[in-house]
């Protein structure tokens, strides 16, 4: 079975306030972003699943990886074959556009159909939430905004087909505990449920990221790069979660070739699904 996992972009991130279990509240929009890691989920009769990623590098032990982890889930209360996971990792780590949360989604949601559990996307979700705050958001994989800590959705109509986008992912990885120790949380200023409603080109004097003071302040090449999609006509830019990459939306195509200089460019297409 092959899998597209895709990313996602946060329009706006409020961070509210810390919890006492660590976790943050949060007040952010969601949205589905067709930039892909591809997975070949495929059964085997090994006694252990195994796990194989190529393209970009991703640090850490295999075991602790969240691709295993959704496996490791799903195993414990339903009997299911042992898995080989091939992923090629096109999604950039540190970026804010929560790829290793969408491949763990994306893997449980592979189980459900190759090994036909039938779990609802209620369900799914669950189970994804076990797994990390970003999780659940991609097994229905459409714009919602989302409180708590980033658990709690609420559907909401956005497209953003009719623009162009463009996604600068320059060589900074920020870690969510480096980001977090940069950001003070306070109560919003601005109603973002409401503010996502307003016409595009208002965004960017209602929404912003309560991380990009902090992350700019230690890498002031984010804000080179948000500042320079505006010089170009962005109707809104911004960094996406608590990660590196500056995304922009224009109006029409335009030609960003200059912008190499920061770093890889991605021009993510319509999603089709």
């Amino acid at each position: 079975m092959i899998l597209f996992a895709n990313a996602k972009i946060n329009i706006g991130l409020q961070v509210i306030a810390k919890r006492a279990d660590g976790y943050h509240e949060l007040n952010s929009v969601f949205y589905p972003l067709p930039i892909y890691d591809v997975i070949e989920l495929l059964e085997t009769t090994s006694d252990l699943p195994s796990l194989n990623i190529q393209g970009q590098y991703v640090p850490g032990d295999i075991a602790d990886n969240l691709c295993i982890k959704a496996y490791e889930l799903l195993r414990k209360e339903y009997v299911i074959p042992t898995v080989s996971i091939d992923l090629i990792k096109q999604i950039p780590i540190g970026a804010g556009l929560g790829g290793g949360s969408a491949d763990a989604a994306f893997i449980l949601k592979g189980l459900n159909e190759l090994f036909r559990l039938e779990l609802r996307t209620e369900e799914l979700e669950a189970y994804a939430t076990q797994l990390g705050a970003d999780c659940p958001f991609f097994i229905s994989n459409t714009a919602v905004f989302a409180r708590g800590i980033g658990t709690d959705f609420k559907k909401i109509s956005l497209s953003l087909d009719p623009y162009f986008m463009v996604v600068i992912m320059p060589d900074i990885h920020v870690s969510t505990a480096e980001a977090y120790h940069t950001v003070k949380p306070k109560l919003p200023e601005v109603n973002l449920e409401e503010a996502i409603r307003l016409p595009i080109q208002e965004w960017k004097f209602h929404i912003r990221n309560d991380f990009e003071e902090g992350i700019f302040e230690r890498y002031p090449l984010l804000k080179e790069i948000k500042e320079a999609l505006y010089q170009k006509g962005a109707i809104y830019a911004s960094m996406s979660g608590s990660g590196s990459a500056i995304y922009g939306i224009f109006w029409e195509q335009i030609d960003l070739n200059e912008f190499v200089k920061y770093g890889r460019i991605y021009y993510p297409s319509p999603m089709t699904s």
